[in-house]
């Protein structure tokens, strides 16, 4: 299994209270897949440096960091752009943890 990281920018149209339900709906989604969310990080809303669309001025970040098979990112793109509330979503490899000295 590896360890992935995943960076949501949700669309929660100025909903606050919607960030943790979209959260919770992300890692059932992970688990579902066969993966384990190993962390949740919340981050601000912030106002995109370029704007594709005039409904979309900004969004609410978070990053996910989870374990689970190679194949569980494509299960992933596919579920995830189905969910209204993922604006945009990219995936990449994590690095282990390195021990504190």
């Amino acid at each position: 299994m590896k360890r992935y990281e995943g960076l949501f920018i949700l669309n929660t149209a100025g909903r606050e209270e919607g960030v943790k339900d979209a959260l919770d709906k992300i890692s059932a989604e992970i688990s579902a897949a066969g993966g384990k969310v190993e962390t949740i990080q919340k981050m601000d809303r912030k106002p995109f440096a370029r704007v594709a669309d005039k409904r979309h001025g900004a969004g609410f970040y978070a990053n996910v960091i989870f374990n689970g098979t190679p194949a569980i990112i494509h299960q992933l793109n596919s579920r995830l752009a189905l969910n209204e509330e993922v604006f945009r979503v990219l995936f990449t490899e994590s690095p282990e943890p390195k021990p504190a000295t």
